[in-house]
């Protein structure tokens, strides 16, 4: 008989996250630029929540509040979905 292991989705996905994230600081992979801004859909790509979860996570403070670019616009800062990733993958 074989042993099932159970995994977690969301923290497969995170830890997926932190590796590309890990490898574009070491320069081996542009996945995020050093700097600089992402629209929502590239930002979902990376954190494993739907569009819905991520505004009121926003409004709730879990993540990090979006800068206006335009009247229906916003973008969040690499820095700071960086450091997101960062506190999602030390809190397991």
């Amino acid at each position: 008989m074989t042993e099932q292991t159970h995994t977690n989705p969301i923290r497969e996905k995170i830890e997926a996250a932190k590796q590309r994230v890990a490898v574009s600081h070491t320069g081996q992979n542009n996945v995020l630029p050093p700097t600089g801004f992402l629209r929502l859909p590239q930002v979902l790509k990376l954190i494993p929540v739907g569009r819905a979860s991520w505004w009121e996570g926003m409004k709730q403070g879990r993540y990090p509040k979006g800068v206006k670019i335009g009247k229906r616009s916003t973008a969040w800062r690499v820095e700071d979905i960086r450091d997101l990733i960062d506190r999602l993958g030390a809190a397991e």
